[in-house]
């Protein structure tokens, strides 16, 4: 059949215009692409400032990212997606090695870094200023920072932590590490408050935690401090003064002996031989035995105790015994 010149042409030209066509679409497709590569390149070395360990709570990854954001992290909802693609972040503590990373490092190392982590235990007695030399040595962290970060965030110079053992992580900072020992032990306490009172009162709490303090360092064990408690009570209630030595293992003298030079040069108010009534703050830290006996001392006129030779002590209810006790336990 004969086809007319002009409709060939037409047709050339039409299948021209298809294929002008497809190509456009394939390169706006193809930058539409390059742009979206391009920006995604971009996004993903965008910084991100961090601590260089961080703390990841169990969740879900938006709930992490919300955290995270809330946290002051250049994280975004868009992160949510990415990390669903690289992975689900671990929880704990993360070591991300450094303050500054791009983006793309930071998700990674959400996913796949661990810090790793040190036990500290602090003994129950102990007064902070020395754990905060076991801190500063265990940890490698600045002392001076510790204490400076301390008395930032406590209101009380020493009590404030209950004796435990803690796993932190290696890299952590100075305040990160007051902010965590504070916390928990602060719930530790509103804990057991409320268990023993129905409430917890701050001013009412350490009054015992320092009754408790003088009590922890002078008991021989557990099994004494309801007694020590009771002689604490008992000379408190007659106006005589506590006279007890282990309120001047304060602070850095924490395992220093007690004097009698020490006793009469000491002229702070931890020295109960000096100041009637109880030290205005805890001498120690302390554990929760110490503060049950604070709370609730043992039935007894006892006034005097004497360590005897055993390591207990000999409790007496007048002087003359104290004395006979003195005898047999320096003989």
């Amino acid at each position: 059949m004969y086809t007319p010149f002009f409709k060939n042409i037409n047709i050339v030209n039409s299948i021209k215009n298809m294929n002008d066509r497809t190509l456009m679409v394939i390169k706006w497709i193809f930058e539409i692409v390059l742009i979206i590569i391009l920006s995604f390149m971009y996004y993903l070395n965008q910084p991100v400032n961090s601590p260089k360990v961080i703390y990841i709570p169990e969740g879900s990854i938006s709930k992490i990212i919300t955290q995270l954001h809330n946290k002051n992290y250049n994280v975004s909802k868009l992160d949510t997606f990415l990390l669903r693609i690289i992975g689900s972040p671990q929880s704990g503590w993360i070591n991300i090695g450094t303050t500054l990373n791009s983006r793309g490092d930071f998700l990674y190392k959400l996913t796949t870094a661990k810090a790793a982590l040190q036990s500290i235990t602090l003994i129950p007695g102990e007064t902070t200023y020395i754990f905060f030399d076991q801190l500063a040595q265990q940890l490698k962290l600045d002392r001076d920072v510790l204490q400076k970060e301390y008395e930032l965030q406590s209101s009380w110079p020493e009590g404030a932590f209950v004796p435990n053992t803690y796993m932190l992580p290696i890299g952590i900072t100075e305040k990160m590490v007051i902010k965590i020992l504070l916390k928990e032990s602060l719930s530790q306490m509103m804990n057991v408050s409320q268990k023993i009172f129905g409430t917890y009162n701050e001013k009412r709490w350490f009054h015992f935690v320092t009754v408790a303090s003088i009590i922890q360092k002078e008991s021989a064990s557990i099994k004494e401090m309801p007694l020590v408690s009771s002689v604490i009570q008992n000379r408190i209630k007659k106006g005589m003064k506590l006279q007890m030595d282990g309120t001047l293992n304060y602070g850095k003298y924490s395992h220093v002996k007690v004097t009698s030079s020490m006793i009469k040069e000491d002229k702070s108010t931890y020295n109960t031989y000096l100041y009637g009534g109880i030290p205005p703050a805890p001498v120690c830290n302390v554990s929760f035995d110490a503060i049950r006996a604070a709370i609730f001392p043992a039935e007894s006129n006892h006034l005097y105790f004497m360590k005897s030779k055993n390591g207990s002590h000999d409790f007496a209810c007048n002087y003359s015994t104290h004395l006979t006790n003195i005898k047999r336990a320096t003989k």
